[in-house]
């Protein structure tokens, strides 16, 4: 059996848009998306979805009244999906495998059944089957009129990442030989934005850039939220219409020092860049897409443990959520999605505000880490 994977098609729906185009020219104007919401009892910095972005999933709503019943991420996880689809070229004859994850499921209409329930005391026919977890890749099946098989999982904000290390497990054991692997997160909500902020660790910065992902100097932390999917089809083999090659999988999980923590130097990210790259020279890495969700500690143990892998011949360096916030689940293949633009386009797309890293060769091989709650760290190397 082949191990070589590839992946042949890649889509999302974001604070940056939706199709590869406009995603790619917003990545490289230099501003961020975020805009504020009146959430938490609060005006509060978020990114949530560009204009156009909310039209499609306002029309996917009403193309079905089954789908007006659903959250938010399970359609922008259908958007994405059938997007995604039509750029692989897959059909109804193809078999292939989904999992889509979540690290909070359908969170704005759990809250919602929940506070009708406590006004009337009563729930709502269809409040527990809209509301499971395995909810967004069972309708994405039913959607897309799939036959393979259907996962759900939640790991957190490594939920995407995890998902792709599932979809390689089912390529490489020959049970399928396609796979349709993301995160969707919908997590602009009252409930959820008070979450983060009794962590102490939700932004307060109302500066040019309300989150500081990836700026070891900063005092305070400065997590912002974000929306979206992002979704990619994956096949075993290398093949001719590739966008990029799984060239290496890693994943650690380690023990707490507090339920939300990870150790100083990140032991997590150490094994799973490890294990990713064991068949790879360091130096053949050419720029790593971190997790860097904008906290002190976060950021700053992600960064001690690339220099404790790399040494001093560090990768350049990027985060996209300086841009588009932490999206939880979804935030891994989101940063996929960026490792595989930078290639394309041989771009490599820096932090503003971070120490002025300048590329010097051709990307080729990029490095994508995920981590969350619980100490679940995941890193893939992309190539082209």
């Amino acid at each position: 059996m082949s191990k070589i994977i590839s992946i042949t098609a890649i889509a999302s729906i974001s604070p940056l848009g939706n199709n590869s185009e406009t995603i790619w020219n917003n990545y490289l104007d230099g501003n961020h998306y975020f805009t504020k919401q009146d959430l938490d009892h609060k005006n509060t910095v978020v990114a949530s979805l560009d204009s156009n972005s909310k039209e499609i999933i306002e029309s996917l709503k009403q193309s079905d009244n089954k789908y007006k019943f659903l959250d938010n991420s399970v359609l922008y996880a259908m958007a994405a999906s059938r997007e995604v689809i039509l750029k692989s070229g897959w059909n109804q004859n193809d078999v292939f495998g989904i999992n889509i994850g979540s690290s909070r499921g359908a969170t704005d209409l759990f809250e919602k059944h929940h506070q009708e329930y406590l006004e009337s005391g009563k729930a709502q026919t269809l409040a527990s089957p809209t509301t499971t977890l395995g909810n967004i890749s069972s309708w994405i099946s039913h959607d897309l009129q799939s036959s393979g098989p259907e996962i759900s999982h939640s790991i957190t904000c490594s939920t995407a990442l995890h998902a792709l290390l599932n979809g390689v497990a089912w390529l490489r054991a020959g049970m399928v030989d396609k796979f349709l692997i993301g995160g969707s997160e919908a997590p602009l909500t009252d409930f959820t934005i008070a979450q983060m902020r009794a962590l102490k660790i939700y932004s307060k910065n109302e500066e040019e850039w309300p989150n500081r992902a990836f700026d070891l100097e900063k005092n305070q932390n400065t997590m912002v939220l974000g929306e979206g999917a992002a979704v990619c089809c994956m096949e075993i083999g290398k093949k001719e219409n590739a966008l990029a090659y799984i060239e290496g999988i890693g994943y650690a999980t380690e023990i707490l020092e507090h339920n939300i923590s990870i150790s100083a130097e990140a032991t997590c990210f150490q094994k799973s860049m490890a294990m990713a790259l064991q068949n790879t020279t360091l130096s053949e890495v050419d720029a790593i897409v971190m997790h860097a969700p904008g906290t002190i500690k976060g950021d700053l143990s992600e960064f001690k443990a690339i220099e404790k892998t790399f040494g001093e011949s560090l990768p350049l360096l990027t985060t996209n959520k300086w841009k588009i916030g932490h999206t939880f689940g979804a935030s891994g293949m989101l940063s996929v999605e960026l490792a595989i633009m930078m290639m394309q386009h041989n771009t490599f797309v820096g932090v503003p505000f971070a120490t002025a890293q300048k590329q010097t060769r051709p990307i080729k091989k990029v490095l994508v880490n995920a981590v969350g709650f619980g100490g679940n760290a995941v890193s893939v190397l992309l190539s082209l």
